[in-house]
């Protein structure tokens, strides 16, 4: 472990992939980064860390030029602990919004899959003057209803483990590849202590502020039988800059399940906001 100073960037290279630390709000983030230009936050969901995400989106984002793709572990994820002072989703919001501060040092967009959505979202709209677009994927939002039981839509029943059944409407064997490279690696918490305390006062208490004005793209799975759809459908709803897209045949993996689709959803949100950013 680095000994770091508060804003201070250090590197170190395990092989050739950068590995990147940064203290912010009192905790020691480890991210991943590619590319130059403008900065691209994407935030994982729960019980994994950086690589799942990474996995997803980076195939999508590395083909436009000109994005500084950067994937954070969240705290008491991969190998980004956390003090005993973080206690809640509170918490890991206030020590989020410094590493944004910190390693984009301007305007920025922000993506978020499952948790990492619910708390891009609350990001987003706390510092709207800097986020020039969001994306949000299988969001865990406030106010979940209507969420449908777990079914497969494709593939073998019997496919892979517990998790990867609960977690896949489609198994594959291309899924369970998908699963077992890029998930289930990434599963293992690097502050097991950290993790509970935050799951256990883990929704954010509410500040009053709008939802985020600008140029945003909410995906959601119609089969999602971890957050629904309904919840997405609301905040879509509130947002005056939005596009929803529902899938059928699609889970809480819809990243996995549905990448082409996905990257035009992406490719459009990306449209919008280049175009916004022309206006005068």
């Amino acid at each position: 472990m680095l000994a770091l100073a508060s804003g201070r960037r250090q590197r170190d290279r395990p092989g050739s992939l950068p590995v990147m630390k940064l203290r912010a709000g009192g905790v020691d983030f480890h991210y991943v980064e590619h590319g130059t230009g403008r900065p691209v936050l994407v935030l994982h969901g729960a019980g994994v860390d950086h690589r799942e995400a990474e996995a997803c989106f980076d195939p999508i984002l590395g083909d436009t030029a000109g994005l500084r793709r950067i994937y954070p572990d969240l705290p008491g994820t991969g190998s980004t602990t956390a003090p005993d002072t973080l206690r809640s989703a509170d918490d890991a919001l206030d020590a989020l919004l410094g590493f944004a501060d910190e390693v984009t040092g301007g305007g920025f967009l922000l993506i978020g899959h499952s948790a990492g959505g619910y708390y891009a979202q609350a990001m987003a709209a706390r510092r709207a003057d800097r986020v020039a677009g969001l994306a949000l994927v299988c969001p865990l939002l406030p106010g979940l209803r209507d969420i449908p039981a777990h079914r497969i839509v494709a593939g073998q029943g019997d496919l892979g483990d517990d998790d990867f059944r609960g977690y896949f409407v489609v198994r594959t064997p291309e899924m369970l590849d998908r699963y077992e490279r890029f998930v289930a690696p990434a599963a293992a918490p690097a502050d097991p202590a950290a993790a509970r305390r935050i799951g256990e006062r883990w929704q954010l208490s509410p500040d009053g502020a709008p939802p985020y004005p600008g140029p945003t793209t909410i995906v959601a799975g119609r089969l999602d039988s971890t957050v629904g759809c309904a919840a997405a459908t609301d905040l879509f709803a509130r947002s005056p800059h939005a596009t929803l897209a529902v899938v059928d045949e699609a889970g809480h993996a819809l990243p996995h399940e549905q990448p082409e689709l996905l990257r035009a959803l992406l490719a459009e949100w990306l449209t919008r906001v280049a175009r916004a950013g022309d206006r005068p």
